[in-house]
């Protein structure tokens, strides 16, 4: 591996639920594994809704339980510069990964795929949306999972 650090960008709607949860899940992980040198990672969200905000609360409370801290993120919306500067762009589901497609420069599309799409046999697989469904806890945990097959892939 050489010494440029490995650039990853989980991308949701908002920025406040999702893509903030697969950061720090992801970060979570490089720590576990003493990696977080290798890596440079953010999130951001395809649409304006919530910029310069923290996390959804409930996202936060569910992360603390797992010793993740979500609380110095603020919500961003994602650049074309963002489809230069990272290796791999995570989509939390399908509707986020075709406003990427819509927006992304052509030599880049390789760049995007689905974060679940990490966990074997999960292909096409979308993260459900807790900002107004709940199920934060479910959200932590797939979230979770993809990111140590994700981690195992990459390392």
């Amino acid at each position: 591996m050489s010494n440029e650090k490995i650039k990853i960008l989980f991308v949701c709607m908002g920025n406040i639920c999702r893509s903030p949860t697969a950061e720090g899940a992801f970060y979570s992980q490089m720590q576990k594994r003493g990696v977080q040198d290798l890596f440079e990672i953010d999130s951001a969200g395809t649409h304006a809704y919530h910029i310069g905000e923290q996390p959804d609360t409930r996202s936060q409370v569910v992360a603390h339980k797992h010793n993740v801290d979500l609380s110095v993120q603020r919500a961003r919306q994602v650049h074309e510069s963002d489809f230069y500067h990272y290796d791999y762009i995570f989509a939390m589901d399908v509707s986020n990964l075709t406003d990427l497609q819509d927006i992304c420069p052509s030599e880049h599309q390789h760049k995007l795929s689905l974060m679940l799409d990490n966990i074997p046999k999960n292909n096409g697989k979308g993260v459900p949306d807790p900002y107004f469904e709940g199920r934060f806890d479910d959200v932590f945990e797939m979230l979770n999972r993809a990111s140590r097959f994700l981690l195992d892939r990459l390392s």
